[in-house]
């Protein structure tokens, strides 16, 4: 198949229609990158010891997705509405012995601000899809009215491409930000209290994770006398071991406190050389 003669003129126009088309190709592909990197790493979930191979795994997969397909994915992983619940189990189906690790990041918007979004960006990957299978089936590229058309359309579509890249840029920012503030938190006494000793940052004590707990069932476990403990034995055991693991780090004013509070030990007492002396066993012991 032959193409028609044509003269200067509208040689130099075919030409700007080369360079405004490349350009828009151009932004989109990285508008593809970025959407991409945003899939791959704004929610990231598992085993500890797992998270860089899950992430590597999450970045492959995206980098073989469609705009139209990572787009679907967007909207409603990352773009949801106000009534969406995520509250959703994050340790998935890991062993309870292992610890488990969740981050994810969303932009939440009202249902009337969500059905615009996902409009909009179906809007940008139709508009894709058109430029690089249609675009020279929709213009005349051979004639001069045909090239100052597909111009002018090249132009109205870069700056639909450029507003989608510069919003999504903007998000992407929000997101880094979030993610500094995570990594800041993690490093925090906050976030040792909060996985280490089971205090959240408010003071409330979650006492199945709580540290102290775990050091009274490893004490019972050495000072045991016929499956209980004296509590006194123990907390000098835990003071010279886990000197961090006191009750006043709980909001506790005694070892017999925490034991009751926890509600993770059975506690009796006994008369030990003519005194009433309090002891303890895990419960289910």
């Amino acid at each position: 198949m032959t193409t028609p003669p044509v003269d200067g003129e509208v040689q130099a126009s075919q030409r700007e229609v080369q360079r405004l088309l490349g350009r828009c190709l151009l932004r989109l592909q990285q508008y593809e990158r970025l959407i991409k990197a945003f899939v791959a790493h704004h929610d990231i979930a598992g085993p500890v010891h797992a998270l860089e191979s899950i992430r590597a795994e999450r970045i492959a997969a995206a980098a073989t997705k469609t705009l139209g397909t990572l787009v679907g994915y967007f909207v409603g992983s990352y773009v949801v509405t106000d009534e969406v619940d995520t509250s959703d189990e994050v340790t998935g189906d890991a062993p309870a012995d292992v610890m488990s690790f969740r981050m994810r990041t969303q932009m939440s918007m009202s249902a009337e601000d969500y059905a615009r979004t996902e409009a909009d960006l179906k809007e940008l990957v139709l508009l894709r899809n058109n430029l690089v299978h249609h675009f020279i089936d929709q213009h005349d590229l051979w004639s001069l009215d045909g090239c100052r058309g597909a111009n002018d359309a090249l132009i109205a579509a870069y700056s639909r491409i450029d507003q989608h890249f510069e919003q999504l840029r903007e998000w992407a920012e929000h997101m880094e930000q979030t993610r500094q503030l995570a990594a800041e938190f993690v490093r925090s006494d906050a976030f040792r209290d909060l996985v280490v000793n089971g205090i959240a940052p408010d003071g409330t004590v979650d006492w199945l994770a709580a540290g102290i707990v775990r050091v009274l069932r490893e004490a019972a476990g050495e000072l045991t006398v016929e499956g209980w403990t004296p509590v006194a034995s123990a907390g000098r055991w835990i003071t010279e071991r886990h000197p961090e693991q006191l009750p006043t780090k709980y909001g506790c004013s005694s070892w017999r406190q925490v034991l009751h509070e926890s509600r993770q030990f059975e506690l009796r007492y006994r008369d030990v050389d003519g005194r009433r002396a309090p002891w303890y066993r895990p419960r289910g012991a």
